[in-house]
């Protein structure tokens, strides 16, 4: 994500998520997982959004490359693949829809270099769909539908007219967005809300963000691939011991690996309360206001201050581990899970068996 100048003191690139990590104790569940097959995702059929496009044209490969990396490492273990993303870059529309107009899914048919290919093999051949709010061909200037409004989309009308899908597909995935979706921001991600559209519908959703480089302002492929191979493999064994499920998605955020540094183990986390980003306003004219957009600066007491211990943003930014956490549509205070024994198994799976980078 770009930074603007500062218009606030809680502006800056300072580091964030100084939460203590602590690992709760979790109930116990057996399993004995046969050796993975060579193709363990064989026989799925998965749908893929994004709240960044499917235009991956920027230098900066913030719009939609994390897409096609998820593309690639799904169809290469096996799985059948259609995208449907937003014509244009979607960056913190949340779960926002449309409520009116018509919306048209357009077929990519050049993809970007390198891509090609990836999916030549899957029964729908990979197929890349941008979808835009117009009436007939979209333009590039065309409006975009928004993350949720694609979901919703191909899970209603779209997989079927156009992929000739009669059944709702096997599981959602959304990203890789370019930046993590951590703490407070996460009720801005255009990702994590085309995750929860998925589970509105009774289909499991996973959603993946990848960190950028040193700098915020760039997001190397390196980041990319390897969280959509990691991706790959978590989902590999989500599904060896049936623990696919639509009581709620899992929010998937990878560390910058691009310095060398490989990712930690997994962390089982919850949706800090923290501000990780910032929006500010300043104000330009009688009734203009510029919007400044940085890094949050923790200061005691403050909305920047992380106070959940088991944070996301902590075992991402502090600790360099792939944090993994669990968000529902229901954000009711206190509510209890209706199936708490598959969140204790997922959990399970994270903490002891799932992919360790």
């Amino acid at each position: 994500m770009s930074s603007m100048s500062p218009t606030s003191r809680r502006l800056g690139l300072a580091a964030v998520g100084a939460a203590l990590i602590a690992a709760a104790g979790v109930t116990a569940y057996a399993t004995t997982p046969t050796a993975p097959p060579a193709r363990p995702l064989a026989g799925m059929r998965i749908l893929i959004s994004n709240d960044d496009s499917m235009r991956a044209a920027k230098a900066s490969n913030s719009d939609g490359l994390g897409l096609y990396e998820l593309r690639r490492a799904m169809c290469a273990a096996g799985a059948d693949v259609v995208v449907m993303a937003p014509w244009q870059v979607q960056s913190g529309k949340g779960s926002a829809v449309t409520n009116g107009g018509v919306l048209t899914a357009q077929r990519r048919t050049a993809l970007p270099a390198g891509y090609e290919n990836d999916c030549a093999q899957a029964p729908s051949g990979g197929a890349v769909y941008g979808v835009c709010l117009a009436d007939g061909h979209c333009a590039a200037d065309s409006p975009s539908a928004t993350p949720a409004d694609t979901v919703k989309l191909a899970l209603r009308a779209g997989l079927k007219a156009e992929a000739g899908w009669t059944e709702a597909p096997d599981l959602v995935l959304t990203g890789i967005n370019s930046g993590p979706n951590v703490s407070a921001q996460v009720n801005d991600s255009g990702t994590v809300g085309a995750a929860v559209a998925a589970i509105d519908e009774d289909v499991p959703a996973i959603a993946f963000s990848s960190a950028g480089d040193e700098t915020n302002t760039s997001f190397p492929r390196v980041n990319y691939r390897a969280n959509a191979e990691f991706g790959a493999r978590f989902v590999a064994g989500l599904r060896q011991r049936g623990l696919l499920t639509d009581d709620f998605a899992l929010k998937v955020d990878y560390p910058d690996v691009s310095t060398g540094t490989p990712a930690k183990a997994p962390a089982w986390t919850s949706v800090g309360h923290g501000a990780v980003v910032w929006h500010a306003y300043e104000r330009t004219g009688d009734d203009s206001f510029e919007i400044g957009l940085g890094f949050c600066e923790e200061t005691p007491g403050e909305p920047c201050t992380e106070t959940v211990k088991d944070a996301d943003s902590a075992a991402l930014f502090r600790d360099g581990r792939i944090a993994i956490a669990p968000v529902t549509a229901d954000r009711t205070y206190g509510a209890k899970e209706p199936r708490p024994e598959t969140l204790w198994k997922i959990r399970r799976y994270v903490e002891h068996d799932a992919p360790r980078g």
